[in-house]
């Protein structure tokens, strides 16, 4: 693998999770898997919510498009490592990781809000049910999803120039499997410190500016749910929440886990491990859990399952 000394890097060199032969074949094998069921799950969600009128309300609504970032979000991230375990050149030119870094900031950001955006529709919808159809109105959603998608585009935009404008003149070789921030900043021959605060800075108020909202809105549910005398009332409007609860536990632990602990205890072999954590598991995960529970993602699934059933079978009978 010959490299130059050049300041402007025309390619760079992922090393991937392992460089063991055989354990890249496993490896090969478990993201193809997590990729096909995170594509059928994530796109199956997503017209599961297109075709079924019951579905219409702004928590699915929401939930679509947070099916669509978790595809978006796997298929910036895993094709190029599925190719990498195949080939001994792991290369990736320069436009192409700015790009992915690009893609892959922008679905994590956007991501944050849509999940903020999720728990204000849960705190309006248990503290303010009389008030839910008027407050939740369909221009307010259009307007909060618009500004998730923004903050994704601004602050991704902030997060790739701040890293791809400074000279890479030494080693091209990206101590990851796909072109994150922290592996490229390392790789930088002048000092990144600005650059590395500005990234550190966006991350840190978008996770935690959204962190501090969807605590806070949990905290006015948790209130109210408090109030509610029955047992059985309080297990509804718990449940309305639990799967959203379980989506932002995985998503904002790693994440945390990721970006906001000290300096002294990152290490890039640690964070590629984190990393498949965030941008590879959580994105397939998520329909599971909003299909297995949540009452009615399963009733739609079985009236789904219904019509399909209702459409093979005739067809069967005609071919006999």
């Amino acid at each position: 693998m010959v490299e130059d000394n050049s300041t402007f890097a025309s390619e760079f060199f992922l090393l991937g999770l392992t460089s063991q032969e055989d354990l890249q074949v496993i490896c090969f094998v478990l993201f193809l898997a997590i990729y096909v069921v995170s594509l059928v799950g994530n796109l199956g969600v997503i017209t599961l919510i297109r075709i079924d009128s019951c579905l219409h309300t702004p928590m699915y609504f929401f939930l679509s498009h947070l099916s669509l970032l978790d595809a978006c979000y796997s298929s910036t991230i895993i094709p190029q490592a599925l190719l990498n375990f195949l080939v001994k050149r792991k290369a990736i030119s320069f436009t192409r990781c700015a790009a992915q870094l690009f893609s892959f900031a922008t679905c994590a950001t956007a991501e944050c809000y849509v999940l903020a955006a999720m728990a204000y529709d849960r705190y309006v919808a248990i503290c303010n049910p009389l008030l839910y159809p008027v407050v939740m109105s369909r221009q307010l959603c259009i307007r909060m999803l618009v500004g998730a998608y923004l903050a994704g585009v601004l602050s991704s935009a902030i997060h790739t120039v701040s890293i791809f404008h400074l000279p890479f003149c030494h080693s091209r070789r990206i101590n990851h499997f796909f072109c994150d921030g922290p592996p490229l900043l390392a790789l930088s021959c002048s000092d990144a410190w600005l650059s590395g605060v500005v990234v550190s800075a966006v991350v840190g108020f978008n996770v935690l500016s959204t962190t501090v909202f969807i605590l806070v809105s949990y905290w006015l549910v948790l209130s109210a749910v408090l109030q509610i005398h029955s047992i059985a009332g309080r297990h509804r409007a718990f449940s309305t929440c639990a799967s959203h609860l379980v989506s932002v536990t995985l998503y904002y632990g790693s994440s945390l886990l990721m970006y906001m602990r000290p300096s002294s205890t990152a290490t890039l072999d640690h964070d590629k491990v984190v990393s498949v954590l965030y941008a590879v598991v959580v994105p397939m995960l998520n329909p599971l859990i909003y299909s297995l529970r949540n009452a009615e993602m399963k009733k739609a699934i079985r009236k789904a399952q219904g019509r399909l059933l209702s459409f093979l079978v005739p067809s069967r009978r005609k071919t006999n």
